[in-house]
């Protein structure tokens, strides 16, 4: 088994889902499974022209890295890449990857939704949205249903 190093990336720049998965299992015979979420930005019905997300860095890595060591101690994963985006983004971009790989698929899926489900709550990430009318919107508030889907991994 590979030693265990995600790739953990808070970056402005898009990324490519197939480069990603290229990059995690390229040379690797113990991989049986690979799952990848994508979280993109929506128009809101077409009432939105962006969506503007902040970080406080080194403090939003870090605990990307501690929810990914959770995961990794609950199934037994070969390799895990998390890309999280800041700055502007606009709609039909990507925003988040979370792509997780294991010998088998139950666990790929089963810690692919727990990093979702604790990156929504977790990660100190900030959202303000911009609306298709050119006015600057307000700051995106907390979910209950995030934090009630995170709930269920206690």
């Amino acid at each position: 088994m590979k030693a265990w190093n995600p790739n953990i990336r808070v970056q402005r720049d898009a990324f490519d889902l197939n480069e990603e998965t290229r990059r995690l299992v390229e040379g690797r015979g113990d991989i049986g499974a690979t799952v990848a979420f994508t979280g993109w930005c929506r128009d809101e019905d077409e009432r939105l022209a962006a969506l503007e997300l902040e970080h406080y860095p080194g403090m939003a890595d870090a605990e990307i890295a501690r929810i990914a060591n959770e995961a990794a101690e609950r199934w037994p994963l070969q390799g895990l890449t998390i890309i999280h985006r800041t700055g502007r983004i606009a709609p039909g971009e990507p925003i988040v990857l979370v792509l997780t790989a294991s010998a088998h698929r139950q666990a790929a899926f089963e810690a692919a939704s727990f990093l979702m489900d604790y990156l929504k709550t977790r990660a100190p990430f900030w959202k303000k949205e911009h609306a298709a009318d050119g006015t600057e919107g307000d700051w995106v508030a907390a979910k209950e249903t995030d934090d009630s889907a995170a709930g269920r991994w206690r």
